[in-house]
């Protein structure tokens, strides 16, 4: 027997439990992993609202970091100690250990510890895909990134700040505002005291930003559009305040025969060679200190509720993990 996080139902953080279950032998095809830290997303708390429906009773998380414990029949690329980290697959990371099918897990290099792992997959690889494929960052481009201190939003800043481009970045407070400088936002734009499209059309001489990433969603959907220069592109990669509400598609001519694109991380990772390719750029600037991976909370496991309550109140900053 195991533990494990699991919802017989939708609805708030109350709603998962920390429940004994069996953990059978892995069957043809998968690893067994013990879970040294697992990584706590803002789309583990889409799964548990409902916001993206499941078959229920359901596991949850998306990624985590730990050692193989036991293979299964026709597993040849890993065997029992090999360090592992995850980012796809079925979900269930909020466990003790679990079986997936080995072509999920990559190899965790030794200069990468498991909390790093845990707390950087899903939000490094995201990263990776949106500033190398969905939009490709050029070099002394300006770029707008919401909420330039959390997540996903670090380690944005940090990467494209590595391939030259000048950063704009939003928070919510003061204390977040230091840390994007920190992090190397050039500007940074506290949203709770300033309307952030007039600043970013003061601080680009009125011509605006070639892309924006968006993780709010709803709330900062249309003033995202309106930063955007002549062609530019929106990249609305999150809900945290909602889904974007349905909108008028002249509304993207009238600001300037502008792109919006809404990418998904599966599509990114759709074979075996786009994952390790990603994971391996991931791990090449972050092992070599370029893209630094600020673990700022850490949680017991079975304390998944209280981890849910904390992201969502915004009262966390970079990465958490969640520790078995």
């Amino acid at each position: 027997m195991i533990h494990a996080i699991r919802f017989h139902r939708t609805g708030g953080p109350e709603v998962l439990q920390w429940e004994a279950v069996e953990l059978p032998a892995p069957a043809a095809g998968e690893v067994r992993v013990r879970h040294h830290a697992v990584g706590l997303n803002f789309i583990d708390t889409y799964h548990r609202s409902g916001l993206y429906p499941l078959p229920l009773p359901s596991g949850l998380g998306m990624e985590g970091a730990g050692v193989v414990e036991a293979v299964g029949e026709g597993v040849a690329e890993l065997q029992v100690g090999d360090r592992v980290a995850y980012t796809s697959g079925p979900l269930g990371a909020y466990a003790e250990a679990r079986n997936i099918e080995a072509r999920h897990l990559v190899r965790l290099p030794e200069a990468i510890s498991f909390e790093q792992g845990a707390g950087m997959m899903l939000q490094g690889v995201t990263a990776h895909y949106l500033l190398h494929s969905t939009y490709p960052v050029q070099a002394g481009e300006t770029i707008l990134v919401h909420a330039a201190a959390g997540g996903v939003g670090s380690i944005l800043v940090q990467w494209a700040k590595l391939l030259g481009a000048t950063v704009i970045g939003t928070v919510g407070n003061d204390d977040k505002a230091v840390q994007a400088k920190a992090l190397g936002c050039d500007h940074v734009i506290v949203y709770s005291r300033e309307r952030f499209p007039e600043r970013v059309r003061e601080l680009t001489a009125g011509k605006g930003v070639a892309v924006v990433y968006d993780s709010v969603g709803r709330d900062t959907f249309l003033d995202s559009v309106s930063c955007l220069q002549r062609r530019g592109m929106m990249v609305s990669f999150g809900n945290a305040t909602g889904p974007v509400a349905p909108f008028d598609c002249a509304l993207l001519a009238r600001s300037g025969s502008v792109y919006v694109t809404r990418p998904g991380l599966l599509d990114y990772i759709a074979t075996r060679e786009e994952l390790t390719q990603r994971c391996t750029d991931l791990f090449e600037v972050v092992g070599s200190g370029r893209v630094r991976i600020a673990i700022n909370q850490r949680y017991a496991l079975k304390d998944a509720e209280q981890a849910h309550r904390d992201l969502e109140g915004r009262r966390t900053t970079g990465s958490t993990i969640l520790l078995p």
